[in-house]
């Protein structure tokens, strides 16, 4: 029995860190992109950015617009979005960031969620994914 599938693609980008795993940066398929989660990875040097929630956060998001760019989208596109932070704490800083990338004056916030997990890749203290509507 034959299935007849979109055809889905790698996105990447050297504008943001490469995948250290055997994943891609995002996935496009039909008319939507899946993003992979983000941490906050200097691109340039793959090595966690110094400082706290907001250095990592900024950094995070840049690498986010990067992937996005990548498929000729950008934050208005995105539609769903997950946060994991290392501590629930850091969440306000954390969002005080997240609405300057994702609702501007004029443009609809998109759908999320956040939760706290127990660790992340490089220990970093925040990771974004997000899928993103193409047309």
């Amino acid at each position: 029995m034959s299935l007849n599938h979109p055809t889905k693609s790698a996105i990447a980008t050297t504008a943001a860190p490469a995948a250290i795993g055997p994943y891609s940066q995002a996935v496009h398929i039909g008319n939507v992109l899946y993003t992979s989660g983000q941490v906050a990875l200097d691109p340039a040097t793959g090595a966690l950015v110094p400082g706290g929630i907001e250095a990592q956060t900024t950094r995070v998001l840049e690498n986010l617009k990067a992937v996005l760019a990548a498929a000729g989208l950008d934050f208005a596109h995105v539609v769903k979005t997950t946060v994991f932070l290392k501590n629930m704490a850091d969440f306000a800083a954390m969002n005080t960031l997240y609405a300057q990338y994702f609702s501007p004056e004029g443009i609809t916030a998109p759908a999320r969620s956040t939760v706290q997990v127990a660790g992340l890749p490089k220990d970093a203290l925040v990771e974004i994914e997000c899928i993103a509507i193409t047309a």
